[in-house]
């Protein structure tokens, strides 16, 4: 028998439609991704901490993927093929203990120079987001939403 949300029991043969669970995890989803939309146009990235452990994150990910560049678009073939797969596991299960929901599925955007959108986004767990995100954070690339918030401030 295998668990559901909250450790629950789920029996398949009686479990309730599996739809609501998924409606649910895409509304969760998406209010992630408004929040830190939301966010980003409110203070520029360059100033924002997503964790307590923003810099062991940071560290941890450049250490870990030396040739990830945060301003090109990421290759979602390249980061969900076998090899990929595995290197992100092993730095993603660091944070088991460490980060709340570290591995909980959330939506990542592919490319720091847009908004979230429909063929411009990727399906990533939480750790993934926290490491690219802190990245393009710290080297301002997610700025550019806050000034186009506040055209004023220019």
């Amino acid at each position: 028998m295998s668990l559901g949300p909250g450790g629950v029991p789920l029996d398949a043969e009686h479990a309730d439609n599996f739809e609501d669970i998924e409606k649910q995890f895409a509304v969760k989803v998406v209010q992630h991704m408004e929040t830190y939309w939301n966010i980003l146009e409110k203070l520029p990235g360059s100033k924002l901490r997503l964790t307590k452990i923003d810099d062991e994150i940071y560290e941890h990910f450049k250490k870990e993927f030396p040739d990830f560049d945060a301003s090109a678009t990421i290759n979602e073939d390249e980061m969900k093929s076998k090899a990929g797969k595995e290197r992100w596991r092993a730095f993603i299960n660091t944070y088991e203990n460490k980060v709340d929901d570290y591995n909980f599925g959330t939506m990542l955007r592919a490319s720091s120079n847009t908004e979230y959108s429909q063929d411009g986004t990727i399906f990533a767990v939480r750790m993934q987001f926290y490491a690219v995100e802190i990245a393009r954070n710290r080297e301002g690339l997610n700025d550019w939403i806050h000034e186009k918030a506040h055209p004023e401030g220019k």
